[in-house]
């Protein structure tokens, strides 16, 4: 179809490898060429794993998957690669639900949880550029969360409907619009979204899935139909962008299918439906037989007269007509393959030792689920074919693959064995820092652990520095923020009830000195990254537990590594094997650390990073609602807010565009302010 564009990946970076990074992208690279399947790239805590990987990618040129265990993390990747890689195509796939409740029937209390979602347009539009850049281009990197692995729809299917859009071509407007509405686009009378398209005279304006731009489409008056013109222009300004000779215009949806396989799938679905109530009727069942002919027939009856219905992704196997008990296509489906249908690939698995054991946990949730929604005929038994693939499956779609954490799991390291995979070190970080110095003191004693840790916060803040306790649960986290705040310390607690923006605040005010000191539980997840701070306190230790294993010991440890003088106090009774082993890696890694800085004559300083004042940006953003109201008719406002809110919503699209999601939340919260300006003055 000419779609295809080879092009190659070109690195952008100030930096140039540093400390171990040399070594790791050679070993890397030449165990990929050679190939190797299965890579672990074990890099401690701040010495640049992703500019690594990056440096790899130039080395290899192959299209690359990213998956992150959530979306934040997978945001923050997004961001860096794009920043490495400013010239090719970096996108970001995660679910596009805001909201999402799944489809679900408790037999216990007899209570059926109807799906409730909330889509975001916008990350709806990021997953079709993802798409699209797969089908289209060579130099492509997608970060992606474990929503990978679900089903998503034929590439075929989705690559073989686009609507090649040419001028000069022989086409009737009417026919034209017919063409969209097969393609799942949607017409409308006002403003157009992703997957919409306006007619107007001889001209029909468009907005693809898969860009943040609107095609105007002019047609010839007279004759049959002919498109004289196509336009792109800027969605807000309507400023030309470019003349355009032909456009390739995908589908709206990524589950599609054609008439003849439509066709041949409603036959199938009617199949299992007949066979299904007789299943039903034979053991007596007639309230689950005649729930699932009413929702099925329904089903069928959209699917017919439109080409789609809600939960069409339930009849996904007979849609893209696969076996019972077949794995479905996901967005691995879309990346290239060789001739003998083989990955053609590069997976990186980030934070492997937490995203691995998620991508082996979707499966079976997701089938429990739906098994008990298939007995009471909620669903037709093919429901469970859309699904996320089980991880043998995902293992022989992946090609070769480097998982990257600081704590490689027993998985990744019995995967990376030779000859067909390594572990590659990078224990030396480009800024010299070592990994922080361990004590061990008692729970009770002379002093309490409370006591001791109040005396060496109170060091530490002498000098400028910050630090940080972990607890093993929330109330304890409160607890212990409420009591240092009574005895002098300037403390917040911070775990997982606490918002988002709220978070955000107390992270920026903890950098500025604002406070002292964070308490909380598993503060790995807040995505910390602080070279303030030069002390932590893990606080009961010895309750070996997830909290206090081997792996979360050494990722919390590294949490200090940013400061020269970072120190780690474990608060224990007894040493557990867990701890023996954190203090024992930790030891090791700091032998190497400080050998090679003292071959190298490096003197190691605390890294110095720019303290982003969350607090002024929300002070900005406010200031941006009143500047925006002084300039809009008072007046006008006071009957009709809609004309700010759409900026807003404009504004709030623009920020996830980029990834931007603490902006982008913001702006939300304005907007649904600005609703109840605009319902108060009605």
């Amino acid at each position: 179809m000419g779609l295809f564009n080879e092009n190659r990946f070109v690195l952008s970076s100030d930096f140039k490898p540093a400390g171990d990074q040399p070594l790791a992208i050679e070993r890397l690279t030449q165990g990929l060429k050679s190939g190797m399947t299965r890579e672990t790239l074990l890099g401690v805590t701040g010495s640049g794993k992703t500019f690594t990987v990056a440096n790899v990618i130039a080395n290899v040129q192959k299209p690359t998957l990213v998956i992150a265990h959530n979306k934040t993390l997978a945001a923050q990747l997004a961001q860096e690669y794009k920043q490495f890689f400013p010239n090719n195509a970096v996108h970001y796939f995660v679910s596009y639900y805001d909201y999402y409740q799944p489809e679900a029937y408790m037999p216990i209390t007899d209570t059926y949880i109807e799906k409730d979602a909330q889509i975001n347009v916008e990350i709806d539009r990021l997953r079709h550029a993802s798409t699209q850049a797969l089908l289209t281009r060579s130099d492509v990197i997608i970060v992606a969360s474990v929503s990978c692995i679900y089903g998503l729809g034929s590439p075929e299917d989705y690559e073989n409907e686009n609507f090649k859009i040419e001028v000069g071509r022989e086409i009737s407007r009417q026919d034209f619009l017919k063409r969209l509405v097969a393609i799942h686009f949607t017409r409308t009378n006002s403003d157009l979204l992703s997957g919409t398209f306006r007619a107007i005279g001889n001209t029909v304006e468009i907005q693809p899935t898969g860009e943040k731009t609107i095609l105007i489409i002019t047609f010839s008056l007279g004759g049959g139909g002919r498109i004289d013109s196509i336009l792109q222009v800027d969605p807000i300004s309507r400023k030309a962008i470019k003349n355009l000779d032909l456009y390739y215009l995908f589908p709206a949806k990524h589950f599609l299918t054609n008439k003849d396989k439509k066709r041949a799938a409603i036959r199938s679905i009617r199949a299992e439906l007949a066979e299904q109530l007789k299943k039903f009727k034979k053991d007596g069942n007639i309230l689950a037989a005649d729930r699932l002919k009413r929702r099925t027939s329904y089903d069928l009856a959209m699917i017919e007269e439109v080409g789609y219905c809600s939960g069409i992704e339930n009849y996904s196997r007979h849609l893209s007509a696969r076996l019972p008990g077949s794995p479905p296509d996901t967005l691995l489906s879309y990346f290239p393959h060789k001739e003998d249908g083989s990955p053609d690939f590069l997976t990186v698995i980030d934070e492997s030792h937490v995203t691995v054991s998620q991508i082996n946990g979707m499966y079976g949730g997701d089938q429990s689920r739906k098994k008990a929604l298939i007995d009471h005929g909620f669903r037709l038994p093919s429901a469970l074919d859309n699904r996320p693939l089980r991880f043998e499956e995902f293992e022989g779609r992946v090609g070769q693959v480097i998982y990257t954490s600081a704590t490689p799991g027993d998985f990744e390291r019995g995967e990376s064995v030779a000859p067909s995979g390594q572990i590659v070190e990078q224990i030396i970080r480009p800024t010299g820092l070592v990994d922080p110095e361990i004590i061990i003191r008692p729970i009770v004693g002379e002093k309490s652990q409370i006591a001791d840790f109040m005396e060496e916060v109170d060091k530490v803040v002498k000098k400028g520095f910050r630090a940080i306790a972990t607890t093993l649960t929330k109330k304890m986290a409160e607890e212990l923020s409420s009591y240092l705040k009574e005895n002098g310390i300037k403390a917040e607690y911070l775990h997982s009830d606490i918002k988002t923006m709220e978070r955000i605040k107390i992270l920026t005010e903890f950098r500025k000195g604002t406070f002292d000191c964070i308490v909380g539980v598993n503060l790995l997840r807040e995505g910390l990254d602080l070279p303030e701070v030069s002390l932590i306190g893990i606080l009961d230790a010895d309750k070996e537990g997830f909290l206090r294993s081997e792996t979360s010991l050494i990722q919390i440890i590294g949490r200090a590594a940013r400061n020269v003088e970072g120190r780690v106090i474990l608060y224990a009774d007894h040493a557990t094997k867990s701890i023996e082993a954190a203090m024992g890696e930790t030891e090791r890694r700091r032998k190497i650390q400080i050998a090679y800085n003292k071959k190298n004559n490096i003197t190691p300083k605390t890294i110095s990073k720019a303290i982003k004042d969350i607090t002024e940006q929300l002070e900005s953003e406010h200031s941006k609602v009143v500047n925006a109201l002084l300039d809009v008719d008072r007046s006008l406002f006071a009957k009709n807010p809609r004309a700010l809110i759409k900026e807003k919503e404009r504004q709030m699209n623009e920020a996830v565009k980029i990834l931007d999601f603490e902006t982008a939340a913001i702006l939300r919260d304005e907007i649904k302010t600005l609703m109840e300006i605009g319902k108060n003055q009605n």
